[in-house]
């Protein structure tokens, strides 16, 4: 057999062979091999898990675990793995698989209405790799309370209700930096000089208004009981708001998960710096996540005369405001009527 022919059959062969080895790699590499996955189900790796770790994950739902560890390794993800929150969908191929396993998906972040920065610390350890004590340890580092004048008590007014975007494997302290980037940028001049002019700091007045937040849910009504307040602690008279004497209450009980329709006089008893009927002044800290509305609506707060309010019977939701206390006690006989008609205890 000439050479020539020699060679021809030996390309041939050598084609064969090649189009063999692409058709095994394309099956491996392209043909469907994630099975039985809901779409809404996500992998999330944590910063010292490794490709045994992530093949353990996938493994029950592989059809080819042999083809999705070549391909890996040609992609070379097994040095390679990346932390994170990852999106995969049933029928993915191995080179998708790897190519999602490279994309972390930011984690949207939306809070309010919360009652305590451990609530909060509890929500985020649900959402991100770090879990409840390691955010509590970093908002509770001495250097930044010392740098911002903030105390263990306070230190939750730093916190601005917004939607934020953040890696599931974010580091707690680059998460606290936005945080408190956010606040520096709500925080400007303006309202500083709007809060100096109250004669309150800016965590004093976001400590109001979490009260004032808590008395109202009517937008419109914030501004006229954060007036009252201020007129209250013009005269140096308590403040006596019962949110705080329900927070004082859920404080002095350890339960914060009770539900509290209605606060008795025995309730305002309670010894805590949080109850402002046995304190004057502000508490310590703030009683619930305030928004930036009702922060707003301490700075803006409506000048008047009324020192005292009571729900009202006739608009529900609303409160009737009084200058003087006849007026605010014939308001509230009529509530509390109301309330005991109702069975609300």
């Amino acid at each position: 057999m000439k050479l020539k022919n020699i060679l021809v059959i030996l390309v041939v062969l050598g084609g064969f062979g090649l189009l063999g080895y692409l058709y095994v790699w394309y099956g491996k590499a392209f043909k469907p091999n994630l099975q039985n996955w809901n779409e809404e189900q996500y992998v999330y790796i944590k910063q010292d898990d490794n490709f045994l770790t992530v093949l353990k994950l996938l493994e029950p739902h592989l059809k080819d675990k042999a083809g999705f560890e070549e391909i890996a390794e040609q992609r070379s993800y097994p040095s390679n793995v990346v932390s994170g929150k990852f999106k995969l969908t049933n029928g993915m191929n191995s080179y998708d698989i790897i190519q999602a396993l490279k994309s972390n998906i930011p984690v949207k972040l939306t809070f309010n209405n919360i009652e305590r920065l451990e609530d909060f610390a509890g929500k985020l350890g649900t959402m991100f790799e770090t879990d409840s004590i390691g955010f509590m340890e970093t908002f509770y580092e001495p250097k930044f309370l010392e740098e911002h004048g903030f105390t263990k008590e306070n230190v939750f007014t730093c916190f601005l209700p917004q939607t934020y975007e953040f890696y599931w494997n974010v580091n707690p302290l680059k998460m606290r930096n936005k945080f408190e980037k956010e606040y520096i940028r709500f925080w400007n001049e303006e309202r500083q000089q709007k809060a100096k002019a109250l004669g309150l700091t800016p965590v004093e007045v976001s400590i109001l208004a979490s009260i004032v937040q808590k008395e109202t849910s009517k937008s419109e009504e914030k501004s006229r009981v954060a007036g009252v307040y201020l007129n209250r602690i013009k005269l140096g008279m308590p403040l006596q708001a019962d949110p705080t004497v329900v927070f004082a209450k859920k404080l002095y009980t350890n339960d914060f998960k009770q539900i509290i329709k209605r606060v008795y006089l025995k309730d305002t008893q309670i010894p805590s710096p949080y109850n402002t009927y046995q304190n004057v002044g502000l508490p310590p800290g703030p009683i619930f996540m305030s928004d930036q509305s009702s922060i707003d609506a301490v700075l803006n707060a409506e000048k008047h005369d009324y020192v005292f309010f009571c729900a009202s019977v006739e608009r529900m939701g609303y409160h009737e405001f009084a200058v003087t206390l006849a007026q605010h006690n014939a308001n509230s006989k009529k509530y509390s009527a109301w309330l005991n008609e109702a069975g609300i205890n």
